[in-house]
């Protein structure tokens, strides 16, 4: 076996009910259902205002090189998202337009690439392909490889699989297990639904009802000063 260069062609996608599931959930009630520590850091943002919702097909790739994100775009299927672990590095930009276009003419439905991009103009007004960098840059990459394809990848501080489900808005992008997706997903949308409620209760007048201010106050013992 090749170290450090092995593609596997496919993996198991999840059922696509359960991708759709998180369809139009805010990130935030997501990972408030998750511990609050789903997400990837901040350092990684979208240059859109498209939402991100797919399976992850995972590259890794050296800093700076787009070998193996290229022989992605030939390989991933639609609704899947690519991952790509570059080591952050900022010198070198691994995408721009035209592999972009490509990638949403194979319905493939955005990138997330830690590291840079370029074309930022163009991707920014992208409406319907997110893509999540950690920066801009003009400076193109080498095309020398190695890297591998569809195995476990590290992005942003979270552990990303072939097949796992990413979600993604303005706020940040977060991982689900597929096994955890059915449940989350309902749980989520409670607390979104709950969440609506306390906009309407406020801006109707009823205020901002939340006892555990001054009860965790209270046992703290805290000394109010007029």
């Amino acid at each position: 076996m090749a170290i450090g260069c092995r593609i596997r062609r496919d993996f198991e996608r999840p059922d696509p009910k359960l991708v759709e599931a998180f369809r139009g959930l805010p990130v935030a009630n997501i990972d408030d259902c998750m511990g609050r520590i789903a997400s990837v850091d901040a350092g990684l943002k979208n240059l859109n205002k498209s939402p991100l919702l797919g399976v992850a097909f995972t590259v890794r790739c050296p800093e700076g090189d787009n070998l193996m994100f290229h022989k992605a775009l030939d390989l991933a299927k639609p609704g899947d998202v690519l991952v790509i672990a570059a080591g952050g590095s900022l010198s070198r930009a691994l995408c721009g337009e035209i592999m972009s276009t490509y990638a949403k003419s194979r319905g493939i439905v955005g990138f997330v690439v830690d590291g840079c991009v370029r074309d930022k103009d163009e991707l920014s007004a992208y409406t319907d392909f997110p893509v999540y960098a950690r920066g801009v840059v003009p400076n193109g990459p080498y095309k020398n490889g190695p890297g591998e394809i569809n195995f476990p990848v590290a992005v942003g501080g979270q552990v990303i699989c072939p097949g796992d489900i990413l979600v993604g808005d303005g706020d940040s992008l977060l991982v689900v297990k597929p096994h955890e997706a059915e449940a989350l997903a309902a749980e989520a949308w409670a607390v979104h639904k709950k969440e609506e409620g306390q906009i309407a209760g406020i801006l109707s007048g009823k205020g901002f009802p939340r006892p555990f201010v001054d009860a965790t106050l209270e046992q703290l013992g805290v000394e109010y000063v007029d």
